[in-house]
């Protein structure tokens, strides 16, 4: 069982929350009380996910957003402002995957995709929920890294990069606004039974035999597990946690 939040009077912004961990954060943030606002480059799909939240009593709205493009993000946050006329909580969970690649032959335009979504994408959503954040003097983001921001794997160079590149941000921004009544940690989720992670296996019997080696637990995780860190990192109950990079990864990371 879940431990229950109160969140009535808050708003929480979520990107990529069109499916996967990113729609199981965001039904959790309004099951406990917040309006939320769902972002996802399939803003068709995060609008129809949000009237779900609606008909099952929450507050909630749907818009598109690739966050690898500034203006984007800048206008969603500025939507969520005008919507809800605050910002408390955001989950920049917004990622993609590229394909396995020997780190002698990854295409650059692969290496820039994967980095203008993974590690600018986050920039930008933290820089202009920050602004917001700043004049209240109060909130608390989460930034979605990936085991693969704790440690290296064969072939996936521009990918870790990129999610190692996330707790450096994470770290050094949340010391910066600490101060300021801001928390800004990371999760950093191990392999998680969504369509990103079925698509990067499909195939790939060999790899996801390995995770499972790895992955002490035995399964893959759930979107709602990943969510259930994200709620507790944005909650008063974490209020002393600062610049973390929490594994929820089954015991991958403790090998």
């Amino acid at each position: 069982m879940n431990p229950i939040y109160d969140f009535k009077g808050q708003v929480a912004l979520v990107t990529g929350a069109a499916k996967g961990m990113g729609l199981a954060t965001a039904r959790m943030f309004a099951e406990s009380g917040a309006s939320v606002v769902l972002a996802d480059l399939d803003g068709d799909l995060a609008a129809k996910e949000a009237e779900r939240i609606v008909r099952d009593g929450g507050t909630a709205i749907g818009l598109a957003c690739d966050v690898a493009d500034e203006a984007q993000v800048a206008a969603m946050v500025d939507r969520a402002v005008a919507e809800y006329g605050r910002l408390d909580m955001a989950f920049n969970n917004a990622g993609i995957q590229v394909p396995p690649s020997d780190a002698a032959e990854e295409p650059i335009e692969h290496f820039e995709r994967v980095t203008a979504v993974n590690q600018r994408g986050v920039w930008a959503c933290m820089k202009h929920q920050l602004r917001v954040m700043r004049d209240q003097g109060s909130g608390a983001i989460v930034n979605c890294s990936s085991l693969g921001g704790l440690v290296g794997l064969p072939q996936r160079a521009a990918y870790h990069g990129t999610k190692h590149a996330v707790l450096g941000m994470t770290k050094s921004a949340g010391v910066e606004y600490a101060p300021r009544g801001i928390r800004i940690n990371a999760v950093c989720p191990g392999t998680i039974d969504t369509p990103m992670v079925a698509d990067m296996l499909k195939g790939q019997a060999d790899a996801m035999a390995e995770i499972m080696k790895q992955q002490s637990i035995g399964r893959l995780g759930r979107a709602e597990e990943v969510a259930a860190a994200v709620l507790w990192l944005c909650s008063p109950a974490a209020s002393f946690v600062i610049g973390v990079a929490l594994p929820v990864d089954g015991g991958f990371t403790a090998h």
